[in-house]
């Protein structure tokens, strides 16, 4: 069985003060460090959406790290969803809000 065959997709969205706090590059970070690819970016009504792609033991460290979020966030509800990953990603990157 190939490596590829063991990814899930990590989906969540992060309410609570957790824009203008760094909160984007703190995920980008632990996903980098964790070896994770996918994406993040601020939402308009205020939240954080994050889409990783990696094993699940991995994409739950990151999820811990989620809920604890940078010093200056106030991460208040972590709304995640699995999904079957597609392994469409080579990195982890910040995009544009949406």
């Amino acid at each position: 069985m190939h490596e590829e065959n063991n990814l899930i997709r990590l989906h969540t969205i992060i309410e609570g003060r957790v824009q203008g706090v760094g909160f984007r590059y703190f995920v980008q970070e632990k996903a980098l460090a964790l070896g994770l690819n996918g994406w993040v970016r601020n939402r308009w009504e205020g939240s954080v959406e994050v889409v990783a792609e990696g094993n699940k033991q991995t994409l739950e460290r990151l999820l811990n790290d989620i809920h604890r979020g940078p010093r200056s966030a106030n991460v208040t509800k972590v709304i995640p969803k699995w999904e079957i990953a597609n392994g469409e990603f080579s990195h982890f990157n910040i995009r544009l809000t949406a």
